[in-house]
């Protein structure tokens, strides 16, 4: 073989290993400091009760990627959907990049912890994804959390003491590996193109930022 076709060769096999590397290195994604929320004021530390009764800080998972979602349980139109939509979002980063999806931790945080006890968080956030984690604690415990992540909860009696609604905001975050805001996740859009629903459009959010 000629030295010509020695270097047509070795070309070839470099440039094949640069593909290949470029493919295996995940999306291109910009920096998070350019995330639509980044320096934004949100989040903090706080100690809250797991679906099993253990105490969990939001500062143990330093390190991870957040989705977190204030809601509750027993809510009729909003909290369901937007879960669904958020970790069927999630779990289809998970099948394209599973090694990405393990940095990201799904997280349910209740606005209502009279009625949401850690049983009944299990139930709830169980039939979403496997990972999520579902929060509770005192009424001082939620509006401390409530605070710190600029969300506004407020209850609305019905016709009944049992039958009261929770009025509050619908802002599913992204937070980043030290806590630090990201983005709103897209989990309602209902007037999205027909060919992207919020799914996808959670997928892509996770994509653009997690690294």
């Amino acid at each position: 073989m000629s030295g010509l076709a020695m270097n047509k060769t070795s070309l070839f096999a470099a440039s094949a290993l640069l593909l290949l590397s470029a493919c295996d290195s995940g999306p291109a994604q910009p920096p998070l400091s350019e995330a639509p929320l980044a320096g934004a004021t949100i989040g903090g530390d706080f100690l809250l009760t797991d679906q099993d009764g253990q105490k969990r800080s939001f500062k143990e998972f330093d390190g991870k990627y957040r989705i977190v979602y204030f809601g509750y349980t027993y809510c009729p139109d909003i909290c369901t959907p937007d879960m669904q939509n958020l970790m069927a979002g999630l779990k289809s980063f998970e099948k394209k990049y599973p090694d990405l999806a393990t940095k990201v931790q799904p997280i349910f945080i209740t606005v209502d912890p009279a009625r949401d006890t850690s049983a009944v968080l299990k139930q709830f956030v169980s039939a979403f994804h496997p990972r999520a984690i579902g929060l509770t604690g005192t009424d001082a415990d939620i509006a401390e959390a409530t605070k710190k992540f600029a969300i506004y909860a407020s209850r609305v009696d019905g016709g009944a003491p049992e039958n009261y609604l929770m009025s509050h905001s619908q802002t599913p975050y992204l937070m980043g590996p030290k806590g630090e805001p990201l983005a709103i996740m897209p989990a309602d859009v209902p007037n999205t193109d027909v060919n992207e629903g919020a799914p996808d459009l959670v997928e892509a959010e996770l994509t653009k930022w997690v690294r």
